[in-house]
């Protein structure tokens, strides 16, 4: 199965990377890996995570501080967004 991230999800990540860069390049390194390997997971196995808070959705949590948030299309994952656990998921509107 093959794995797209949606254009909010992939500025979250970069987003994640530039703040913990500020501190430590390779902190900021070895988390963006932990991403990598948490997609490489759904691809082989995309009902992995638990159901999400949104109808359709799933999550995976692929460090105990992020949330990786994702629906599975036809063949496809799809990673909607990547946010922080102490933000406030589904945010308010």
């Amino acid at each position: 199965m093959r794995v797209l991230w949606s254009a909010e999800a992939h500025q979250d990540r970069v987003d994640i990377w530039d703040y913990i860069a500020m501190e430590s390049a390779p902190a900021a390194a070895k988390m963006d890996e932990l991403f990598s390997d948490a997609v490489a997971r759904l691809a082989r196995h995309p009902m992995l995570g638990r159901p999400g808070k949104i109808a359709g959705t799933r999550e995976l949590i692929p460090h105990e501080s992020y949330r990786l948030v994702y629906e599975v299309v036809d063949e496809t994952v799809w990673v909607l967004t990547l946010t922080h656990a102490a933000r406030q998921w589904p945010p308010l509107r």
